[in-house]
Order: structure tokens, then C-alpha cells, then sequence
């Protein structure tokens, strides 16, 4: 997916569940100039009537939204990958709060970074798969006793702290000798990559433990600050150590 401008962050709307909420939260992002919606596995399917009812004069954005498969499709072209949650997770990633993250946003995207913002669906918010393929967290700081929060209202809290970010933000330079920052697609490649191998190397056991030890795999591969050349390294090493007990 080559669709995202970088000079705003794609929000992701991660299985939505009612099409009125889709078009509230595209009006809440044409609030603060924000036009560039991903939409994944909607539970009532696309393009949404109700939507489109609800959305009113940002219409448009539902016109170019991107309907993506899986949250893979949805975030392999990004560099960096910022998951909303109120609630306390078990998975060690940054945290940030919604202000910090959109001046963090708006310094890698004055960078030539892709950035993108995952949005869960209305019962429950995202879950922690969808999680470990985030880069770091937003916490919205809720109420504890009354933590959920509707999905237009927090589209609105981000696109508000992006507003103000994005208006006052100094471009900081980088030193990437001479290579890109790992794009979510190389990620995932090198996740399935060193997963499969483990796997036939019966890494994974026992088995009441297989899905969390693959899950605190994933997430470490997106808390890692990879380079493409870090990538291509460790696929590298990986490939050479199958060789070598190919050949022992």
C-alpha cells in the first residue's frame, strides 16, 4: 500500500463494528484537517450507508477511504505505528500520551516517515495481537471506574493533539547511514520469517505456551527501532545458521 501522503498520519480504524461510528469519526478527523482513513474488516461491511448518513460534509473522506483485509495490508507501508488503548496491557512497548505522541508523529513525518494510528472497535478496543504490531502506545487517561471511550471521541482527542502538534513542530535530523527506516511489511516479513524457522526448530513448546511466546515475539519486533538494513541482516543471519545445521 503506497496511498499515504506523509505529511499526515493514516488513522486505522481496526474492525469497526456501526457504520454511524465510521462517519463520525471521518467527520472528527476533517475537524483538525485530517483526511486519510484505513478501514479494516468492517463487521457491516463497505461502503456503509450509515456511514456515509452520519458523516455529513466529510463525506469525502469515506469516498477515498482504503478498506484493507487485515491489519497487516492496512499498516505495511508504514514506518511507525502508534495502537489507542485505555486500559492496561500486558505487553511491554512506550507509552505515550495522546499529546506526546502527535508531537512525536508530527516530528517523524517532518522526517519523510509514514506514521499511522490504530483505532479499535467499539466493544472492546483492540486486542493485544493488533498491539504487537504497534510500535507504542497511546493511553488515554480515562477515568478507571468509566474507561470506555467511543471510537469518534478518541479519533477526535488524537486529531486534536495532531492539530496542535503539527502547527508548532522543528524537523530533527537523523543520521541513517545511507538506508530507510524498516516499513511495516519488512517487519512483518521478518516476523513470519523467524517464527516459521523456529518453529520447524520446535522453539515453541510446550504447547500452552506457544501463543504467548509467538505474541511476545511479535512484540518485540515492532518495539525495535529496525533499519531495512537491520532487516536484511537478520534475515541474513537467520538464513545462515539454517544452512549451517543444514550441513552439520
Amino acid at each position: 500500500m503506497s496511498d499515504l501522503t506523509p505529511q499526515i498520519p493514516a488513522f486505522v480504524l481496526t474492525r469497526p463494528q456501526m457504520g454511524e461510528n465510521i462517519g463520525a469519526a471521518a467527520r472528527a478527523m476533517w475537524n483538525f484537517g485530517l483526511d486519510h482513513m484505513r478501514i479494516v474488516a468492517p463487521r457491516d461491511g463497505w461502503p456503509n450507508p450509515a456511514a456515509v448518513a452520519m458523516a455529513s460534509g466529510a463525506g469525502r473522506l469515506l469516498d477515498t477511504a482504503t478498506l484493507c483485509a487485515d491489519l497487516p495490508e492496512a499498516l505495511g507501508d508504514c514506518d511507525f505505528v502508534f495502537a489507542t488503548t485505555a486500559r492496561q496491557r500486558d505487553l511491554t512497548k512506550p507509552i505515550f500520551s495522546p499529546e506526546a505522541a502527535m508531537e512525536e508523529t508530527a516530528a517523524r513525518i517532518a522526517q519523510g516517515q509514514r506514521v499511522a494510528v490504530l483505532f479499535g472497535p467499539e466493544r472492546a478496543g483492540l486486542e493485544n495481537d493488533d498491539i504487537a504490531r504497534a510500535n507504542a502506545i497511546i493511553s488515554v487517561p480515562v477515568n478507571p471506574q468509566f474507561a470506555s471511550l467511543n471510537l469518534a471521541q478518541c479519533v477526535l482527542l488524537v486529531g486534536y493533539e495532531w492539530r496542535r502538534a503539527s502547527a508548532e513542530v522543528t524537523a530533527r535530523s537523523t543520521e541513517m547511514a545511507g538506508t530507510d527506516w524498516a516499513k511495516g511489511q519488512d517487519i512483518e516479513a521478518l516476523a513470519s520469517h523467524y517464527e516459521e524457522r523456529l518453529e520447524t526448530a520446535g522453539f515453541f513448546f510446550p504447547d500452552h505456551k506457544i501463543t504467548s511466546m509467538k505474541l511476545n515475539l511479535r512484540n518485540m519486533w515492532s518495539r525495535l527501532p529496525l533499519t531495512r538494513a537491520d532487516v536484511q541482516m537478520l534475515h541474513g543471519m537467520m538464513r545462515q545458521m539454517v544452512r549451517w545445521k543444514e550441513r552439520d
